[in-house]
């Protein structure tokens, strides 16, 4: 998106509110991905074949997107894959530590009006905004 686009960010929203409100509707369960990969990775209950079969449907659709779509797949990364592992080890310490991710609290736990979410994703937000200006002080 070079530009400001409105109709993509929209209909993406749409589709990730509409798929999050029919695995509430349809199963009872919050379309909380970090908790979704944790209960396959250490499994407590018997719930494997749901969330096994969410994680997948998630590569195969980002795979059928890339399939369709490569060029929305041409980024440049100017990072080291060093400073993008330890990214992604923050990320999954602060999700343990804040008990869930973007999707199980900006998306779920907002439209349920969760008094943790409602502080979880502006802390996110804060968090995210900071982190961003630090690594571009110091490794720009």
């Amino acid at each position: 998106m070079s530009e400001f686009e409105i109709i993509k960010p929209l209909m993406g929203g749409f589709l990730i509110g509409l798929s999050a409100s029919l695995l509430m509707l349809a199963n009872g369960r919050i379309a909380g991905c970090s908790g979704i990969l944790e209960g396959i990775l250490m499994p407590k209950v018997n719930d494997f074949s749901w969330k096994s079969t969410f994680i997948l449907g998630l590569l195969f659709g980002g795979f059928i997107m890339f399939k369709l779509s490569p060029e929305q797949f041409s980024i440049h990364i100017d990072r080291s894959l060093t400073v993008i592992g330890l990214g992604g080890l923050c990320v999954g310490i602060g999700t343990h530590i804040g008990c869930g991710c973007t999707s199980g609290h900006g998306v779920c736990g907002i439209s349920r009006l969760s008094p943790r979410s409602l502080v979880a994703v502006p802390t996110f937000i804060f968090s995210g905004a900071v982190t961003v200006w630090i690594m571009n002080q110091f490794f720009s």
